[in-house]
């Protein structure tokens, strides 16, 4: 509902929202249910095709839909699609990482045509594989950036289960509210585990165009309307 909440909000103020979640959680669960193992190799999920499977049937069959529904039960028109089987996603293979790809295109078109017809999109970050195959897992946040970049101006805003960036994590008091890229850039090397996608997506986001990233605390539920008010969190710039 806070979501819901905050999206409207954002509507309300005109805004083009375009959500793109991933499923962390419910991928462990339901790998954790089935006795499959997995393994993370810098903050990524090492994917077999096994695994690749109940990535793709969770983001795209439990939790896309939920997120719509969630959306749609707020009075929020949305849709839930895949970014493979709608065609938005086209990416490689990532060395070393099995069935984890890395964005090479963007196709806009299905996005702009929910868009245009004032229905929000919910993407699963699913893309098609340029190699062939069943397709890729894609890190959401760094979908997240590739799509957002294909917008002009526009803000990325992660959402994650802490404040923001830290730059000596965990303490909290090393919270960053402002950093360029450059700077960034400099210090990425510190983070690991979850964050270490978010701070990369921040970064690709603004090198691919976008115009500027904030890293909020979804948890949070003042924290999205702070966001689109321009306060809260961390924001990269260029």
């Amino acid at each position: 509902r806070l979501f819901a909440h905050s999206i409207g909000f954002a509507l309300s103020k005109g805004e083009k929202v375009i959500v793109v979640h991933g499923g962390g959680p419910q991928i462990n669960a339901e790998l954790s249910r089935l006795n499959i193992e997995s393994t993370f190799v810098n903050g990524f999920r090492f994917t077999t095709e096994e695994i690749f499977s109940v990535v793709e049937n969770v983001l795209t069959k439990v939790v896309g839909p939920e997120v719509a529904s969630n959306l749609v039960s707020n009075g929020i028109k949305a849709q839930a699609i895949s970014g493979k089987d709608s065609h938005i996603l086209t990416g490689s293979p990532i060395e070393g990482l099995g069935k984890v790809g890395k964005i090479s295109k963007v196709d806009i078109k299905p996005i702009q045509e929910l868009l245009d017809a004032q229905i929000v999109p919910v993407i699963a970050p699913i893309a098609q594989d340029v190699t062939g195959g069943s397709g890729l897992n894609i890190n959401a946040d760094l979908a997240a950036a590739a799509i957002c970049a294909a917008y002009e101006g526009s803000t990325l805003i992660i959402m994650t289960d802490v404040a923001g960036i830290y730059r000596n994590w965990p303490d909290k008091t090393t919270l960053i509210e402002s950093i360029s890229a450059s700077d960034l850039e400099s210090i990425k090397a510190g983070f690991a585990e979850g964050m270490a996608p978010k701070v990369q997506a921040a970064l690709d986001a603004l090198s691919y165009g976008a115009q500027a990233v904030r890293i909020i605390d979804g948890t949070d539920p003042d924290s999205f309307a702070s966001a689109l008010a321009g306060t809260g969190g961390t924001l990269v710039v260029a």
